[in-house]
């Protein structure tokens, strides 16, 4: 006798019915603490609330419908190329939000090099999306383009990743309660710096999803963010160092302007680049 669809079911590991897109946002994403940040410097830089935002490399979207939740005339508009991830936003997130909330946010898909919006207060480009354009060229057009759809006093908020661990070829494990987060630096090419980095789940019924998500990026130092982002004709170009905290030796979550950094093996910042004055 066949094996019945009821039973198939039963059987299905953790893995086989695991939703890639909910697992990265559990493990990935904070968009609550990220807003935060970005409201709270923002303020700080422009000298007035934050209201339009734009989400550079959306995905499913989950920080654009973060901030328009976050408050009653909060706007949001998320760019991506995947039509495939913004159709699960829509029917996870989207849809979950209130008929008001859903007029104030629009998910675009399209090139970020290339689709034409409205300028907006503030751009995020953040879990490193940007390490994605591997050639400095393409690089500075993307800040070019990325100053242009900014209003006079917008501002661009970028993440980045280093430390002597990032140029190693490791996995990191993180516990969550239903999965282990599985961060994979696959390779490492010291010559151009480009990386192969995977994320992997594992599960306690000893099922894995691998590569669920697997990224080729050029891993940038922060100087060459930085000159970037002034050639790109950005007037400032500040990084926001985390702090310590001085039981643990961890970081403490707050992160501030800094000009000197610590020799930590990984570390994680923001690049806040303010548009001001400039030649384009």
């Amino acid at each position: 006798m066949g094996l019945t669809r009821s039973n198939a079911r039963k059987r299905a590991s953790q893995a086989d019915r695991a939703d890639r897109h909910a697992l990265y946002e559990a493990s990935v994403q904070d968009p609550e603490t990220e807003l935060e940040f970005v409201a709270e410097t923002f303020g700080a830089v422009a000298g007035r609330p934050l209201r339009r935002l734009r989400e550079d490399f959306c995905g499913t979207g989950n920080t654009a419908c973060a901030w328009v939740r976050a408050g009653a005339s909060n706007e949001a508009i998320g760019v991506d190329l995947d039509a495939n991830v913004l159709d699960w936003g829509h029917r996870h997130h989207l849809e979950a939000l209130k008929p008001g909330q859903r007029k104030r946010i629009r998910l675009v898909e399209g090139d970020v090099l290339s689709t034409a919006i409205e300028p907006v207060d503030a751009i995020l480009a953040m879990n490193f999306s940007y390490y994605l354009f591997t050639r400095r060229d393409l690089l500075r057009a993307y800040f070019e383009r990325a100053r242009a759809g900014l209003v006079d006093d917008g501002v661009l908020f970028l993440d980045a990743f280093g430390g002597y661990d990032a140029h190693r070829e490791i996995e990191e494990r993180t516990e969550y309660d239903d999965f282990t987060y599985v961060w994979d630096q696959a390779s490492f090419d010291p010559i151009h710096h480009h990386m192969t980095c995977r994320i992997h789940f594992e599960f306690a019924d000893g099922s894995r999803l691998d590569n669920a998500f697997e990224y080729h990026w050029r891993l940038w130092t922060l100087p060459e963010i930085r000159e970037l982002l002034l050639e790109a004709g950005f007037a400032r170009a500040t990084i926001y160092w985390e702090g310590t905290d001085e039981d643990t030796g961890e970081g403490d979550g707050i992160y501030t302007p800094a000009e000197i950094g610590d020799a930590d093996a990984g570390w994680i910042c923001y690049l806040v680049a303010e548009k001001g004055a400039g030649p384009f």
